[in-house]
């Protein structure tokens, strides 16, 4: 168990911060400590506040818009909308869509027209995982949005495109905050280890260059997360009593402090999509290093591995499909194994089956021959089956002619019955299945072709 930071040490921490709204002493975490007071203090995102870029001139001209800021956790949107209600001198309402409802937005909605009757400031509105609200809780904000009531500002990890409805789409610009480098996150940790007033400065703690980047490539690119490994650290370092005035974060307390670390992997969310998708295409490309690197991604970010199983089994039919036949069996046999061996000893196999499915060679005209197949079904509807290939079990169905003009295949040179149609009589023959000159589907083609020339030897002998 990780001991627990001397309260004397949290005191002195936190007694001193300029930026506690309360005016009380009490303990803060360094990641709420630390966050940004001014623009140029964030961290990344120099796409959106960089001078002459869209948020920043938006900020300071001190007259924001309603927005939604689309990016992964720790990438900075509290705090942006934070400093935008503090550059334009206006109230800053805090909402959660895991927590708030209707209800709730009614009064902020009231909180900011009273403030506008009696102050004249305006209120930004922020509602953290907006995508968490439906479609008719998101309705709710359109009227104060478009009369200006609020600013609205909304913040989501996931695609607003899918997530959140036209109408207050179309009245809130969207920013895409990109995720944090490495050497964000460094810089991140080394303000708050030289700040007095907000960090840990007066701790007087050392931490090596190299440590400091384990550190910040363990927060995966969330800088909430790097401060919170920091302060672990640091709780550590004194608890440990490494020195008085000095205290030293080494290696050891680094490596106890990332051990467990989970990588980003919102389940259901749009990082669990794009990796499938990457590991698809990547199968897709015959590119097996990638593949295994995409592999490696989900499982260590803790994806279900039978979900990848039955997404291999898909790739080994759409993407393989008949020029390897085998890249089918081994998929199946992947999934087999890991639901008898589970995790992590079935891993491997996953592993294997990706590999043979990137090298093998690729035709997806059974799954083209099948989207067109089921296109004709739903557009043709409930033909009826062509007498000659019905069944007869009975009298009346003998005397209505069922079977009667079929052609037993066995017994046609060949095997093949040669000019036989097998299509429904009101629909033209289709031609869907066009094997690819790659694997067993080049010998497969070549079968076609032959049985196609039989058929046109046999309709041209018909009188």
């Amino acid at each position: 168990m990780t001991p627990a930071l001397p309260w004397r040490c949290r005191r002195a921490w936190t007694s001193s911060a300029s930026d506690m709204s309360s005016g009380q002493e009490g303990y803060r975490p360094l990641a709420d400590r630390m966050r940004p007071v001014t623009l140029e203090e964030c961290a990344g995102q120099q796409h959106l506040l960089a001078p002459g870029k869209p948020l920043a001139q938006a900020v300071h001209s001190g007259t924001p818009h309603s927005m939604i800021l689309w990016g992964p956790p720790g990438s900075g949107k509290t705090t942006l909308a934070r400093l935008i209600a503090r550059y334009c001198d206006m109230q800053f309402i805090s909402l959660s869509a895991v927590l708030a409802g209707v209800k709730d937005v009614r009064a902020a909605v009231d909180s900011a027209r009273a403030l506008r009757e009696s102050e004249g400031r305006g209120s930004v509105l922020f509602m953290d995982e907006v995508h968490r609200f439906n479609k008719a809780q998101q309705d709710a904000f359109l009227p104060f949005v478009e009369d200006g009531t609020v600013v609205f500002v909304g913040a989501t990890t996931e695609n607003p495109s899918f997530e959140l409805n036209n109408a207050l789409l179309s009245r809130a610009r969207t920013y895409t905050l990109k995720r944090l480098e490495d050497a964000d996150l460094s810089e991140v940790m080394e303000r708050a280890l030289a700040d007095s007033e907000r960090g840990l400065g007066r701790l007087g703690l050392a931490l090596a260059p190299q440590l400091r980047d384990r550190l910040a490539a363990a927060a995966d690119g969330d800088a909430r997360r790097a401060l919170n490994l920091l302060e672990l650290a640091a709780e550590l370092a004194l608890a440990q009593g490494q020195g008085e005035g000095g205290a030293r974060i080494d290696e050891a307390i680094v490596a106890e402090v990332v051990s467990g670390g989970v990588r980003q992997f919102d389940k259901g969310g749009d990082a669990f999509y794009e990796q499938i998708s990457a590991l698809h295409k990547a199968v897709r490309g015959s590119d097996p290093d990638a593949s295994l690197y995409w592999l490696a991604r989900m499982l260590d970010g803790g994806c279900d591995p039978l979900y990848v199983a039955r997404r291999v089994v898909r790739m080994a039919s759409e993407d393989i499909g008949n020029a390897d036949p085998r890249a089918l069996t081994l998929a199946l046999d992947a999934w087999q194994t890991q639901e008898r061996l589970g995790s992590p000893e079935g891993h491997l196999t996953l592993g294997q089956a990706v590999v043979y499915l990137a090298c093998a060679a690729k035709s997806n005209a059974v799954y083209k021959a099948f989207n067109q197949a089921m296109s004709d079904a739903a557009e043709h509807g409930s033909l009826p089956v062509p007498v000659h290939l019905r069944n007869a079990p009975t009298r009346l169905m003998k005397e209505l002619g069922y079977g009667k003009a079929y052609r037993y295949a066995h017994d046609e040179p060949e095997g093949y019955a040669a000019g036989e149609v097998y299509f429904p009589d009101e629909m033209p023959p289709r031609r869907y299945y066009r094997p690819v000159d790659r694997g067993l589907e080049i010998r497969i083609g070549e079968k076609l072709e032959r049985l196609r020339q039989m058929d046109v030897a046999y309709k041209n002998k018909q009188p």
